[in-house]
């Protein structure tokens, strides 16, 4: 039988169970006493819900109608503009590539038709004296001050998983049976965009938050009690939840290390720390209410991330932890990533996907494919790519273009972007990046189908724009490859820099410790992974938190807000070497 502490579920504990109702019935029951409580005389009683979009919302507009009898309900997504002509307004940012948009401005306000506006206003303000349910992504917009607000949140896997079954939809379309890829792309570039921008300004305002995630148990909290969570959670450690996903080049390393559950064939990717991905979980005893980890970013940007790194990243969370799982797998696709100006020209992004590769476990043989071979000619193997893409019984030999170095446990190879590279099979990888997140460019896949049956899509054009021909065998080796140099030691402790490359604005920080070791956030967000050892506990020299245990390969956040802290060997690894890898932003 498999063992593993590795936590899939971690939590931040806030409140008392008594704080969080679970259940339609408690959840009306509380809405109930809510409304009268906040009623201006002459106005209408309106419990708005704000929408995640992904929400079902017809099992809430059900549950909150029998709860609560209202005289009338507005449903916000039945007043977008028709289908068609929201096609046509997003068709822009989209683009017709298969994977990439563009950032852009839109808000739920252009989705929105004014004349179907006018009427629900109207309507609204005839209901004097009546309670009135107004429900949707954009139910603020269209009753700005409701008596009541709730906001009805969803994490971003769960909608990723919803798409996946079809059971929903993108922002104002019927793309139901559209493929899953297509509408993560949507609500990556535009559904997500715009409800994020109408989040900041209302979930802060909420009197209620909603947590969506499980039909069968919705959970309710009072907005102050959820401000109240994430004031304290941005002062102590903590960590996000994990998801993990199947992919074409998948491995067992994972499965068998994280005890992970046996369905899918393969786990090629650990998600332990994306927070425009991840969810957070608060514990209200034994309640656990489940949001998005971003919410807390948009809530407390300056503790989360410092003042220097908010001023240049604002409210998004620069940083970005995950696995990347080969062993008994096979290589990840030969890619590579856009120069900052690229992706600022082509996409709207004001910084791009530098990252590196730690080693967290190798397998015998295993290998990483890192920049052009010396004397490799660009144009030749563009072209070669290329006829392997016409042609799959033309295979690209990588081995007469790309380098190919042993990949040992506790190895860094360093990746600024316009490098080309990929994790050969055999490697259980702890990648450590900027957060930009898909954009990825794509050059050979090792003529494989995706899990689909369908060629995935391959990005040579893009590719061949960023490719840097100088990054050579010597110049990696010389930059890139285990760039390990002491800093600093202490009793028990010593502390490695092992990069990043001079072009990301990421440092990396390796200690290896047999006892305490101070750190110190000096102002900024740090994250950091238990790379060795069973057990380690963070702990504050001032008891300003309370111990906080953590376990082998699991990724924990440290807010800039904790100032000092130390790690040392806890439990089971009292006595043994441990060692973190801790990432943050060059200031």
């Amino acid at each position: 039988m498999r063992t593993s502490n590795y936590d899939k579920f971690p939590f931040v504990p806030v409140a008392k169970a008594e704080a969080c109702q679970t259940g339609w019935a408690a959840i009306g029951a509380a809405l109930r006493a809510a409304l009268p409580a906040h009623a201006t005389p002459g106005q209408p009683l309106v419990l708005a819900v704000e929408c995640y979009p992904g929400t079902a919302l017809g099992p809430l507009r059900q549950a909150l109608t029998e709860a609560l009898h209202p005289a009338l309900c507005l449903v916000a997504d039945d007043l977008y503009r028709a289908p068609a002509d929201l096609d046509a307004l997003v068709a822009g940012p989209l683009t017709d590539d298969p994977v990439f948009g563009r950032l852009n401005g839109l808000t739920v306000r252009d989705f929105l038709d004014p004349q179907k506006m006018q009427v629900a206003q109207a309507t609204l303000a005839a209901a004097t004296g009546q309670l009135v349910l107004v429900l949707g992504t954009g139910a603020t917009l269209v009753c700005p001050s409701p008596t009541v607000l709730v906001y009805a949140d969803l994490a971003r896997w769960e909608i990723q998983l919803r798409q996946r079954r079809g059971d929903i939809a993108n922002l104002g379309s019927d793309n139901f049976a559209e493929k899953a890829s297509l509408k993560y792309k949507r609500a990556y570039f535009v559904d997500w965009r715009a409800a994020d921008r109408l989040k900041k300004q209302t979930l802060p305002r909420a009197d209620f938050l909603l947590d969506t995630n499980d039909p069968a148990a919705p959970k309710l909290i009072a907005g102050a009690d959820l401000r109240a969570a994430l004031a304290a959670t941005v002062r102590r450690p903590f960590r996000v939840v994990p998801f993990f996903d199947p992919g074409p080049w998948g491995g067992q390393w994972m499965r068998e290390h994280l005890d992970l559950p046996d369905g899918p064939p393969n786990y090629a990717w650990g998600f332990d720390c994306v927070l425009e991905e991840n969810s957070l979980l608060l514990g209200f005893g034994a309640a656990r209410v489940e949001i998005p980890s971003l919410d807390l970013v948009f809530a407390h940007p300056r503790e989360l991330l410092g003042e220097a790194v908010h001023g240049r990243f604002g409210t998004e969370f620069p940083i970005r932890f995950d696995f990347l799982d080969t062993v008994g797998g096979g290589n990840l696709s030969l890619q590579v990533h856009p120069l900052t100006e690229y992706a600022f020209d082509k996409f709207g992004l004001s910084y791009t996907q530098d990252e590196s590769y730690y080693m967290l476990d190798a397998a015998p043989g295993a290998t990483v494919y890192l920049g052009l071979k010396e004397g490799a000619k660009l144009p030749a193997m563009l072209a070669d790519l290329q006829r392997a893409q016409d042609d799959p019984a033309a295979p690209f030999l990588a081995a007469e273009y790309i380098n190919e170095f042993p990949a040992h446990r506790h190895d860094h190879f360093l990746i600024p972007a316009g490098t080309i590279h990929c994790s050969g099979a055999g490697g259980m990888v702890l990648e450590i990046s900027a957060t930009p997140y898909i954009f990825t460019f794509k050059l050979w896949d090792w003529a494989r189908l995706g899990l689909d049956g369908q060629p995935r899509p391959i990005h040579l054009a893009h590719g061949a724009a960023n490719i840097q021909p100088d990054r050579t065998t010597a110049w990696v080796q010389q930059h890139l490859v285990n760039q390990v140099q002491e800093v600093a030691r202490g009793e028990g402790w010593r502390e490695e820099r092992t990069g990043l490359h001079e072009r990301e604005f990421i440092e990396t920080r390796r200690h290896w410790f047999t006892g305490p070791v101070p750190h110190d956030t000096l102002g900024g967000v740090q994250v950091l992974n238990l790379v060795q050892g069973a057990e380690a506990v963070v702990e504050s020299p001032t008891g300003a938190f309370e111990p906080y245990v953590v376990h082998y390969a699991e990724t924990f956040i440290v807010p800039a807000a904790v100032g000092a802290y130390t790690i040392r060997p806890h439990g089971p690894a009292v006595g043994t070497e441990c060692a973190t890898m801790k990432a943050y932003v060059r200031t």
